[in-house]
């Protein structure tokens, strides 16, 4: 008897292991894309075509979405207070939206180093949004470090636009 089950196992356990399926697979898990394909959402939190005016009105200093930061430093500099203050506000105000907040820095620097100040700079906006009102489950702080540079240069002027904390909006990212 012994003879017989050993074989049938073996079988078993060589069909067990087959790479090739024997029908064609189903659809799995649905994967999130995060490209340009993405619709943006809409002031009612709702996929649309585009995001509230309020948001991408030139006039409106909700459109402004960048924070610059002095070379080495990671405090949010006075002149941003009202800027920071009124994406405060729209967030309280509009629970349904949430915002990535970026931290980007010049290419001077180790990768590490840039990477762990590009975090310091979001997290201190995250900071100041959530201490003036937005609830912290809105809100992510990512570092890009130097990888997402606003400037190519490599002067002055160029790395002060890379010193910087980029806000964005669910339907940007």
């Amino acid at each position: 008897m012994k003879q017989l089950i050993i074989p049938v196992l073996l079988v078993l356990l060589g069909a067990g292991c087959s790479s090739t399926p024997d029908a064609p697979e189903q659809g799995g898990a649905p994967v999130e894309s995060r490209g340009a394909g993405v619709a943006p959402v809409t002031a009612d939190g709702v996929s649309g075509s585009k995001l509230p005016a309020i948001l991408t009105d030139p006039k409106s200093i909700l459109s402004k979405r960048s924070i610059y930061f002095d070379y080495d430093k990671f405090e949010v500099r006075a002149e941003y207070k009202d800027l920071v203050t009124a994406h405060a506000k729209f967030l309280a105000d509009n629970r349904q939206f949430k915002m990535l907040i970026q931290g980007n820095t010049d290419d001077r620097g180790s990768r590490e180093y840039n990477l762990a100040l590009g975090q310091k700079r979001a997290d201190a906006i995250k900071k100041m949004l959530t201490l003036l009102g937005a609830r912290e489950e809105q809100l992510e702080s990512v570092s890009l470090g130097e990888e997402k540079p606003k400037n190519e240069g490599q002067n002055e002027a160029a790395w002060a636009e890379n010193r910087r904390g980029d806000m964005l909006y669910n339907g940007e990212f």
